[in-house]
């Protein structure tokens, strides 16, 4: 697992941006903001976080049950996020509630799960860092 990466926003058109990744095989994205700010053309920053948590904990309870050798018909994920304005009026993510839903292949690995359902959230990166907060250090620089 790289330990540090690059991702790329360049500027379309208002706040319609491309994203890139330092990982020429993952395809690029394009991110913008809601009406009446943006155009809805791509997924806002808010909701690709809420993904990127949903994904994480899903990835993270998968890879336990595969270690686990405990094999599921289906898994999928619902990601609840709200946004509230904070006390100086800005909008903020306020809560994200992630449901998982992992239907075992058979009854006898549904017991099996439990240790798993205990402790794969420990390993998800992103929960654990928005949960403990993240360090984020902003420069703005200018051309002249």
């Amino acid at each position: 697992m790289k330990t540090e990466f690059d991702v790329i926003l360049e500027q379309v058109k208002d706040y319609k941006f491309t994203v890139a990744f330092d990982d020429e095989s993952l395809q690029s994205l394009t991110m913008d903001e809601p009406t009446p700010i943006g155009t809805a053309e791509g997924p806002s920053s808010s909701r690709l976080l809420a993904a990127a948590i949903g994904h994480c904990m899903s990835a993270s309870l998968l890879f336990c049950l595969n270690k686990s050798r405990i094999s599921m018909k289906h898994v999928s994920t619902r990601v609840h996020a709200t946004l509230a304005k904070n006390d100086a009026g800005r909008w903020r993510v306020q809560a994200i509630k992630v449901n998982v839903a992992a239907d075992p292949l058979n009854e006898t690995d549904r017991e099996r799960m439990r240790r798993c359902l205990e402790i794969f959230e420990d390993f998800c990166i992103v929960t654990q860092s928005v949960r403990k907060g993240i360090d984020v250090q902003v420069t703005v620089q200018t051309t002249d």
